[in-house]
């Protein structure tokens, strides 16, 4: 059932016998304010059945054009986390292939998208404060959209370390690093399904959520292998410290991906009952 269609539902179960008993009084939405200074149950017993009934039908009406513009916002801010996660992956072979000026700009472009994904994630916020009819699961979404949010805030983090300590990365470790990497934008990619998901298929989240719990334990395990070459070398240990640093850093792209599923797959549930 896709996700506007359960809150119509949601809504419309507060409807009894007397047509219109919405818990709602005249401070409880702008909308409802402009209709009558008298709360809302007061206003319907006013009219005839039909009109109440028409009544009904024009909220409805309300309620999914407004989760619609809400989803499309929702789309573009996953958009943004997508094009992230693959812009990292590039980020990381520019850097492994000495291709420094590419790298930067990359950055750039990835920091770029932080700021749009947190002007974004404010808005849906706030639209969801002032003009969402229905509040119950609100909370979810903005915790959603929170946690998905750090998940950028990682990457771009991840790679702002490479540009400020500038690593000396040998050339053993770039098939392992590289793997790591691509593991953890694949959890990422997985995750940014799992979340569209939950608004338009439910009954497919938790296939997306597998996956993402698949790849983080495959960027655990490579990444593990990638620390122990990382330490078998004949490097200062200096250096082998800071190369695990980041080698860390990149696996925990997949953990916070990783986190957001845990949360996601309780208020999958929560909307299942």
């Amino acid at each position: 059932m896709p996700y506007e269609m359960g809150l119509v539902f949601q809504w419309l179960i507060t409807l009894d016998n007397h047509f219109l008993r919405l818990n709602l009084s005249q401070k409880a939405s702008p909308f409802f304010s402009r209709l009558t200074e008298k709360p809302i149950h007061i206003y319907c017993e006013r009219y005839s059945a039909r009109e109440k009934i028409q009544f009904g039908v024009n909220i409805m009406a309300l309620l999914l054009k407004t989760t619609r513009f809400i989803e499309s916002q929702i789309d573009a801010f996953l958009d943004i986390v997508s094009d992230s996660a693959m812009m990292f992956q590039l980020a990381v072979e520019d850097y492994l292939n000495d291709r420094n000026e590419q790298f930067e700009q990359r950055l750039a472009q990835i920091r770029d998208n932080e700021h749009r994904a947190d002007d974004l994630r404010v808005s849906i916020e706030r639209f969801l404060y002032e003009r969402t009819l229905i509040p119950e699961n609100r909370g979810d979404v903005l915790a959603i959209l929170e946690n998905t949010d750090e998940v950028i805030d990682n990457i771009k983090d991840s790679l702002l370390q490479f540009s400020i300590e500038m690593p000396q990365i040998p050339e053993v470790l770039d098939d392992l690093w590289l793997q790591t990497t691509k593991a953890s934008v694949a959890a990422v990619e997985q995750l940014v399904f799992a979340v569209r998901s939950f608004f338009r298929d439910l009954a497919a989240v938790n296939n997306y959520i597998h996956k993402v719990y698949f790849f983080e334990r495959e960027a655990d395990h490579i990444g593990e292998r990638l620390r122990r070459l990382i330490f078998s070398l004949d490097i200062e240990l200096s250096q082998k410290s800071q190369l695990r640093f980041f080698a860390i850093h990149i696996e925990k792209i997949s953990d916070y991906a990783q986190a957001v599923c845990d949360r996601l797959s309780i208020y999958t549930i929560k909307r299942q009952l």
